[in-house]
């Protein structure tokens, strides 16, 4: 497994959110970049960026800090947040991004998703957010009446490279992760599945790599930031 530390970002400043509540922040750091140069001296083997205002917009809003994180460090990284077009996934693939998540276009239109896939292939990830076991889109603030793992299935076998599941009432919450939910959607389905929200603790990371399901890796944020995980100590334990 790999711990993805997340860097969130809201008008330019990385943040964390209280449930997805935009309203809701607490700013970690001034400068992204600097946080990011942190994670990566600290060994983390990937980044997971959100772009909230792009999200919310459906158009990239902070540009910029993401193109400074880019240059800054070595790790993949990994961006959600408001990715709607082949012209933007093209963009950001062209500036350096590893990979691409795709959230509300994955719901509103699939075929996207399927072409995305074919056209970058190993860059395409689907982002899945849930609020009781519902999808939720445009930035959380719409909900659909579409089951998380009914929509999953509906991606096998085009090519994704991951699915990133949240869930939007554990996220930023300190009350640690869907461990169940999680490991249902990972057992259904045979794309790599990352686990996202609530991450809070060593045991949240233990609870997920013992789950009875093969994922790929878990998000953590806040308990990265108050230092409640250690990045050294949580890569290790998730690689051994």
């Amino acid at each position: 497994m790999i711990l993805y530390p997340a860097i969130d970002l809201k008008d330019g400043k990385c943040v964390r959110l209280y449930k997805g509540r935009m309203e809701q922040e607490t700013v970690f750091n001034d400068s992204p970049a600097d946080q990011a140069i942190k994670f990566a001296n600290d060994g983390c083997e990937w980044l997971h960026l959100v772009d909230l205002n792009g999200a919310f917009a459906g158009t990239p809003i902070n540009s910029s800090p993401v193109e400074e994180i880019l240059q800054s460090v070595n790790v993949p990284v990994q961006l959600g947040g408001g990715i709607r077009n082949l012209n933007t996934i093209e963009n950001w693939l062209s500036k350096g991004l590893s990979r691409v998540i795709l959230g509300t276009v994955a719901v509103e239109n699939p075929e996207l998703v399927e072409q995305a896939s074919k056209e970058f292939p190993g860059k395409i990830a689907v982002g899945l957010d849930a609020r009781n076991g519902m999808v939720a889109t445009r930035g959380w603030a719409e909900e659909t009446s579409i089951e998380i793992t009914e929509l999953a299935k509906k991606f096998e076998g085009i090519g994704i490279s991951a699915i990133i599941y949240t869930d939007i009432n554990r996220d930023g919450a300190m009350e640690g992760p869907n461990v169940k939910a999680t490991a249902e959607l990972a057992n259904a389905v045979t794309i790599p599945v990352i686990a996202s929200g609530g991450v809070s603790s060593m045991n949240d990371l233990k609870a997920l790599k013992t789950c009875g399901a093969p994922l790929n890796g878990a998000i953590s944020g806040r308990a990265l930031y108050d230092g409640i995980i250690n990045v050294p100590e949580a890569t290790a334990f998730l690689k051994s």
